[in-house]
């Protein structure tokens, strides 16, 4: 341990506050997921007129996005920063003011989305108020951590923290153009943009909510938290600059396929597909940096599940990956779009990549900033890869089978013309489907469940002094 490090006094303070609530909301959002997957299988259960799926359905995306997800950026962020440039945050008062923002704006979500206050723009559903709240959190997230860039002991700056600093910008950029709007009063606007316009800033602002917010950061978290769980240096340091130019350079200009087939000009979304197509070399560059970091470390997967996560998660990144620019494609789309194959592949990302290495970051981290050598049990955390993997396959094999037998029932036409199959038709041959979906949802929160006490009693058995000195020297 270098001089430098142990004589660094960390701000753990604010990372043990978002490594928790990281842990919840994760709970609270999944556990509406599963309510909304039951209420497709049981029609009954929509509860007029608040717990409806329609109204549901935005809080389950806000609190699995930007509460579970959010948090666990953060707090990744801000622990990643301040090793990596061996100095403390630039202002703990500006980084607390994050974490009370940021957990205030996702209160404000889930009281004014089951109310029907809504902007109706896919993730990005909060009126401007909660807008305005959003960009002064974020402002002020973007100067603690460049802030702390800034005032580095270290000359080079980690691969982890470009790709978190990517991510940082540019969801502000998204953010801001996307709600622009105007207020008719203080619970409601309309958006700023008109027809096709306003479609294609969404989903210039959705595809890249993805491919920022969920991918770029959990980048970061992969090229921190890969090398230090399997103790081996980064396969190449070469590759993870090419990739990281590659993927912001090219992510940027794919959201035009969410449009296929639509008003968008032709030349639009063909160029949406194309950009979708070279996407996913940079793509594959990061996942088999990733995978290829375990050379000469493979034999560690036989005991050590947190790495297992981690592992695990770049296989789904390198599987969304390929399955999103084949989806791009025209023709695939044609029989895609509207289905639940695009629900499938959804999710293949978001519990497979984002919340897979999420949790693996966690199990890392929660250990570290307790004073703790591990984990309270290793044969909790080793349940808990078996329900999130178990969950999520049930989950994305239902989807697949489900969307593709929509997209082939929905364009079967008889001798005449006329349609084969009635929507109602698609919809009773989807049942079973929706079962084994609600089936993975409930493996995977009771995997988050199982996680939660784990770390709760982690926290409880962490000495005081011990905890104070992780926080020194950790």
């Amino acid at each position: 341990m270098s001089s430098a490090t142990t004589n660094t006094h960390y701000n753990y303070k604010v990372v043990r506050q978002f490594a928790v609530m990281t842990v919840v909301w994760g709970i609270v959002g999944m556990a509406v997921g599963l309510l909304i997957a039951i209420q497709l299988v049981f029609p009954d259960l929509n509860f007029e007129p608040y717990l409806t799926f329609g109204r549901l359905r935005p809080l389950h995306t806000n609190a699995v996005i930007f509460a579970f997800g959010g948090s666990a950026l953060f707090a990744t962020s801000y622990y990643v920063v301040q090793r990596t440039c061996q100095a403390r945050l630039i202002s703990d008062g500006l980084a607390a003011f994050t974490f009370w923002g940021w957990n205030l704006v996702i209160l404000l979500a889930a009281i004014t989305l089951p109310l029907g206050i809504t902007s109706s723009k896919e993730y990005a559903e909060l009126e401007w108020p909660i807008d305005i709240l959003i960009t002064v959190v974020w402002l002020v997230y973007a100067f603690v951590f460049f802030g702390t860039v800034m005032k580095r002991k270290t000359q080079h700056i980690y691969v982890a923290n470009w790709f978190y600093g990517a991510f940082i910008v540019t969801v502000a950029l998204l953010h801001v153009v996307n709600s622009m709007s105007v207020p008719v009063t203080f619970w409601k606007s309309y958006s700023a943009y008109s027809g096709a316009m306003d479609a294609m800033i969404q989903w210039w602002y959705g595809h890249n909510a993805v491919g920022f917010f969920l991918t770029a950061g959990f980048l970061g978290m992969m090229y921190y938290y890969v090398p230090k769980q399997a103790e081996r240096p980064v396969y190449s340091y070469r590759l993870s600059i090419v990739h990281f130019w590659a993927l912001i350079a090219i992510y940027i200009w794919a959201g035009p396929h969410h449009l296929h087939y639509t008003a968008l000009p032709d030349w639009a979304q063909s160029l949406g597909m194309v950009m979708s197509l070279v996407l996913l070399a940079p793509s594959w560059g990061g996942m088999i940096n990733g995978v290829m970091t375990l050379s000469g470390a493979w034999h560690k997967l036989r005991t050590d599940p947190v790495l297992r996560f981690l592992v695990v998660s770049l296989s789904f990144y390198g599987m969304s990956t390929f399955e999103g620019p084949m989806m791009a494609i025209k023709t695939v789309n044609a029989l895609s779009h509207y289905t639940d194959w695009t629900i499938g592949h959804v999710h293949s990302g978001a519990l497979g990549w984002v919340a897979m290495v999420s949790i693996g970051a966690l199990y890392h981290m929660i250990p570290r900033l307790w004073g703790r050598d591990s984990m309270y049990s290793i044969a909790m955390v080793n349940a808990h890869f078996w329900l999130a993997t178990i969950g999520t396959v049930l989950y994305i094999a239902a989807m697949w089978v489900n969307g593709i037998t929509q997209g082939l029932m929905w364009r079967a036409v008889n001798a005449d013309g006329t349609l084969t199959y009635s929507f109602i038709e698609s919809v009773i041959q989807s049942e079973t489907g929706y079962i084994v979906r609600a089936i993975g949802g409930a493996f995977f929160l009771a995997g988050m469940v199982v996680m939660l006490y784990n770390v709760y009693r982690t926290i409880r058995a962490a000495e005081p002094d011990q905890a104070k000195l992780a926080a020194q020297m950790a």
